[in-house]
């Protein structure tokens, strides 16, 4: 099978007119294309920096707030000046484009703008029919990001197609392994992002590489979304990817292990992996050794002291979380999971942690843990 054709969609920066967007990428994955959504309020280098970084085949841009026609020049400059301009720049802006704003916005390299009354079905056959060719003569990567995002598109296809690809073995890393996993909206993204501030705060030639992951939908696309709440990863010392899961259950990809042989092994100091929002069965980081730390992240209200007694991860993680603990719950929340944990008779920790909050201790403590014991 081919791989899926993977596209970054943003609202530029001053824009906060996402309810566009968020309907055209729902289109986009029903017709089989893989969406990375940056989110609204996005700068140019921001865009630009994920779109190389996920390797996409195309930007899809969202402009409502009028400034259309110096932003999207921007960001293809931009992909130019960073050797990146065989990615496509697209877009639209309903009734703020006008037919004489794009013609010139062509010119200046923006390959399509759709206009008001443009069908959802003709922007996704659009992208098909002009991203969906195998690329061919790619130009050789500058930078080392570029290097990395095309090597991990080899190993995606690679999985994709059930071939071997070549890769180091995951023993033979620099880099110390953070897996993240929980139930979805139990807030990981969150938290690996306030852990990604924290880090460049105390390390301030340190890199860090995300490894982030989304379900695909079956038999269709994927909408890939971890960037749009994150804040503080968008800085050029962070590496993050997102990868769909691809049809295989379990919270990764296919592709997920040799990708993260590959970063493990890329002088970063730190690589972190997320999954999918997990259930109570999955155990993903327990074949091969693919982390050195497991993290499990939950919220106060999973349900009665039963449903912990169901969670396999409770056995397995090194250190569990309980994240959102301002809420109502919360205190009764640690005690039962500290009841559940103290059964397991082996050395886990404990944190409660608001990630939302700006300098929250608990994830003060999560983040001291993890590099002191990592």
């Amino acid at each position: 099978m081919a791989s899926p054709i993977r596209i970054l969609t943003a609202v530029p920066i001053c824009d906060g007119h996402d309810s566009a967007i968020n309907t055209i990428n729902l289109e986009f994955i029903r017709h089989g294309i893989e969406v990375i959504y940056l989110g609204y309020h996005r700068s140019v280098g921001d865009i630009v920096r994920a779109a190389i970084q996920e390797d996409v085949r195309a930007i899809g841009i969202s402009s409502y707030n009028g400034g259309h026609m110096e932003f999207f020049a921007a960001v293809v400059d931009l992909l130019r000046k960073k050797d990146a301009d065989d990615i496509k720049v697209f877009g639209g802006g309903g009734g703020t484009i006008t037919h004489d704003d794009a013609t010139i916005m062509k010119r200046k390299g923006v390959e399509e703008v759709f206009f008001a009354g443009t069908s959802l079905e003709e922007m996704a056959k659009f992208v098909h029919q002009r991203y969906g060719k195998a690329r061919t003569k790619r130009p050789r990567p500058k930078t080392r990001d570029q290097e990395l995002a095309h090597k991990l598109t080899e190993i995606e296809d690679a999985a994709g197609k059930r071939k071997k690809h070549r890769t180091s073995n995951i023993e033979h890393r620099t880099s110390k392994v953070i897996g993240f996993t929980g139930p979805g909206g139990a807030g990981k993204t969150t938290l690996i992002d306030e852990l990604v501030l924290r880090f460049l705060n105390r390390n301030p030639k340190g890199r860090i590489a995300i490894l982030s992951h989304d379900p695909s939908v079956v038999g269709e696309g994927a909408l890939l979304g971890d960037r749009a709440t994150m804040i503080n990863s968008q800085d050029d010392r962070v590496f993050m990817r997102s990868m769909a899961t691809r049809g295989q259950a379990g919270g990764l990809s296919p592709a997920t292990h040799d990708c993260l042989a590959l970063l493990a092994q890329s002088n970063f100091d730190y690589v972190i992996i997320e999954t999918v929002g997990t259930g109570q069965e999955a155990m993903p980081f327990q074949k091969n050794g693919i982390v050195d730390r497991t993290v499990l992240v939950m919220n106060p209200d999973y349900g009665s002291r039963l449903q912990l007694q169901k969670i396999v991860m409770l056995d397995l993680a090194d250190i569990v979380v309980v994240n959102k603990s301002d809420l109502q719950r919360a205190r009764t929340a640690h005690t039962e999971i500290e009841q559940r944990l103290e059964q397991n008779r082996r050395s886990q920790q404990l944190i409660d942690t608001v990630a939302k909050r700006h300098r929250d201790p608990g994830v003060d403590k999560l983040f001291d843990l993890i590099c002191n014991r990592a």
